[in-house]
């Protein structure tokens, strides 16, 4: 199964009568699930019903809901509040004088709310009701172009995806092959130091010397670096694999592939080990920036 991204977007058109309604659904990366509906009045009823569709259907990502509904030949009766509208005209007036500004103009004051208010047509129960049943169908629909825009978008992630674990494959297999990776080259390389140690700090105790040489063992060996990179590797082929809701795992995982780059640096005495470090980082990099799409 393919994983899906948290970009996209979804539409769909419906109508009913004399209403015409036009959705449109956005989506962006998010932590969790973050669903804004801007809904115009009269659509109050349906607002839980659509978000539990869309938390049916998604995981993660920042969702932005819109509709645009027109009516047709609607009918509607336009009616001022005079009474509301003079009132407020006197008001501001009065603190325009007191702050030595100019009075707001009529333009203005009509813009308020409440001013201008219009009375849609009496529209029976039962139509109603059928409205905004065809309107939430028509979401559903909407809904289900969103999650097919994500699936496309996912199918393109997990391509770059695989590809980026094959290149930090090859650079830990290119890292494993090294000379310096070698045991005998280790264990060389540890006498050395071992036999620096002890000439240059004969007074030291023997408890120092031991912690001494347990720490240059330590950064002798990058075997379980290159171990731990290979079984994060298989892990995250598992999760591509898997593909519902994987991307905090993968986000996680990217954070522990950074680790291990991040320890082979620090070892590293070796400047083709170094050269491959930091090209090590860089596809890692490029992996978590990628991973951030994956729901």
């Amino acid at each position: 199964m393919n994983i899906q991204s948290m970009t996209g977007f979804g539409r769909a058109d419906g109508s009913r009568a004399d209403w015409r309604w036009h959705w449109e659904l956005k989506t962006v990366n998010a932590r969790g699930l973050d669903i804004r509906m801007r809904m115009p009045n009269g659509l109050e009823p349906l607002e839980q019903g659509l978000k539990k569709s869309l938390q049916a259907k998604l995981k993660r990502g920042a969702v932005q809901v819109f509709i645009n509904i027109e009516r047709e030949n609607a009918g509607a009766d336009v009616r001022v509040n005079a009474a509301l509208a003079a009132k407020l005209m006197a008001d501001l007036k009065e603190l325009a004088t007191g702050l030595g500004t100019q009075p707001p103009t009529l333009d203005a004051v009509l813009g308020i709310r409440g001013v201008v208010e219009v009375a849609e047509p009496d529209t029976d129960e039962d139509e109603t009701a059928a409205r905004l049943a065809a309107v939430a169908a028509t979401f559903d629909e909407a809904v289900e172009s969103l999650v097919s825009a994500r699936t496309d978008e996912g199918a393109k992630l997990q391509t770059i995806l695989e590809s980026v674990l094959t290149e930090i494959a090859q650079l830990v297999a290119r890292a494993d092959a090294l000379a310096v990776v070698a045991p005998e080259a280790i264990r060389s390389r540890l006498e050395a130091q071992v036999t620096e140690l002890l000439a240059d700090r004969a007074e030291m105790p023997e408890e120092r010397i031991i912690q001494e040489v347990a720490m240059l063992a330590g950064k002798a060996d990058i075997r379980e670096e290159l171990d731990r990179l290979r079984a994060h590797i298989a892990q995250a082929r598992t999760l591509l694999a898997e593909g519902i809701s994987v991307g905090r795992k993968l986000d996680f995982l990217a954070q522990e592939f950074n680790r291990e780059a991040n320890t082979l640096c620090s070892k590293s005495s070796d400047t083709e080990l170094t050269r491959i470090g930091l090209d090590l980082k860089a596809a890692i990099e490029q992996l978590r920036e990628q991973v951030q799409n994956v729901e």
